[in-house]
């Protein structure tokens, strides 16, 4: 296949700065650069003009915020998906859109292939190849970091000072973060070893819980089914609710998580995140759920939920699977609607209060006071009727047993 286009995923960091310069030697090619504004912060300053003095002949810079929330992370706050019940994957929530920015610039421009800046041993190559598979089969994908002759972060920081290349990453603190308004990953480096605290400085965002503010701080957060639409009061945009959480709880020092996780190619990793605002609203979530969804209901959508966050997880976010959950999971929050305040202190969240107009909660039938309208006279009955078959089951087992020692 002769290839005269790659449009290339690029994030402007250490790796897809490489990759751009190395690509146009290999394939003799036109090399354009898409990235995708998702809320990061340092790397996206500058990124287009870096691009081109790379050797990008063009560069195209998108902002995908409000469409990054509202299409992909809501879904995923009202499944609930936390991966291994901890880490709330922003990483994982951007890269079908990142890999959706990619395929719709690759047909613009009528590319033969695209690229991406994954490892060959990491989750993000599963994520951006399926998805181009799924809605652009007819591309080729090039994987530059499964093929090319750089063994270690430190070769290709060596290739760029080589090129004049510009990047961020310093042999002294070889961190390779990925940031996005729903979280940041950390990894590398000193992290490898899961044996060894974080050192502070591999934190980006969030303060030291040890010396966050002295006071607490309350958040009231309002859900209209499943989706925050307001914070204290205030209607907000999804980027200004998840903006301003994000610096609130980042102030408090909530949000970090350490985990030792499971990748898509079946070994472990450990890497640190900064989430607040993720965070935040799953709890926020969670809080409401339990007020307005019935026993049953609830139950199964925990098993959901966790289906859910291994499908995105690995990367199968425009699978049939997925969105036949997600139709589940939108009729499970039409009622997921109301306030929950909640109090950040020192890296901690503690719920204030939850209630809606939905609420399933009854004072009358909870109460042990002399308000109290619960027939405990009925309890009996439905006990025995409750606890009947395992009544059954226990003697016919001892019927069993007292036949065997005749």
């Amino acid at each position: 296949m002769s290839i005269k286009k790659i449009v290339v995923a690029y994030s402007g960091g250490l790796d897809t700065s490489v990759m751009v310069k190395w690509l146009s030697e290999k394939y003799n090619a036109e090399i354009v650069t898409a990235t995708g504004f998702l809320g990061q912060v340092k790397e996206i300053q500058g990124v287009e003009e870096k691009a081109k003095r790379t050797g990008a002949v063009k560069s195209y810079v998108m902002d995908l915020r409000e469409e990054f929330l509202k299409d992909y992370v809501w879904k995923a706050l009202k499944a609930g998906a936390l991966y291994e019940g901890v880490y709330p994957m922003a990483t994982s929530i951007g890269r079908p859109l990142l890999a959706k920015m990619l395929v719709d610039t690759a047909i613009k421009e009528g590319a033969d292939a695209v690229a991406h800046g994954c490892t060959g041993k990491g989750n993000d190559q599963v994520r951006f190849e399926v998805a181009v598979q799924t809605l652009a089969p007819h591309l080729k994908v090039i994987a530059p970091l499964r093929e090319w002759e750089f063994k270690s972060r430190e070769e290709e920081m060596d290739y760029a000072i080589k090129n004049n290349i510009p990047v961020n990453a310093t042999k002294s603190s070889p961190y390779s973060t990925d940031e996005n308004l729903w979280g940041i990953s950390i990894e590398c480096g000193v992290l490898e070893d899961p044996t060894v605290a974080p050192p502070e400085d591999a934190y980006q965002i969030t303060a030291n819980p040890k010396f966050a503010p002295d006071q607490p701080e309350s958040v009231e957060i309002g859900f209209e089914k499943g989706i925050p639409v307001s914070l204290n009061g205030i209607e907000r945009s999804a980027v200004e609710l998840v903006t301003e959480l994000r610096n609130i709880g980042a102030k408090h020092g909530v949000g970090r998580l350490d985990l030792v996780e499971n990748r898509v190619v079946g070994i472990k990793s450990r890497e640190i995140y900064e989430a607040p605002a993720a965070v935040i609203l799953h709890t926020a979530h969670s809080e409401l759920e339990r007020l307005v969804l019935d026993k049953e209901t609830f139950r199964f959508k925990q098993d959901v939920s966790n289906k859910v966050a291994n499908l995105i997880y690995d990367g199968l976010w425009y699978s049939p699977l997925l969105k036949s959950l997600t139709a589940f999971v939108d009729v499970t929050q039409e009622k997921v609607t109301g306030e929950v305040r909640l109090e950040l202190f020192k890296g901690s969240i503690k719920t204030l209060s939850r209630q809606s107009q939905f609420s399933l909660y009854s004072k009358e039938l909870a109460t042990y006071t002399s308000d109290d309208t619960f027939d405990h006279k009925a309890s009996e009955g439905f006990i025995k009727l409750f606890g009947l078959p395992y009544k059954t089951l226990s003697q016919v087992q001892n019927a069993v047993k007292e036949e065997e020692t005749i």
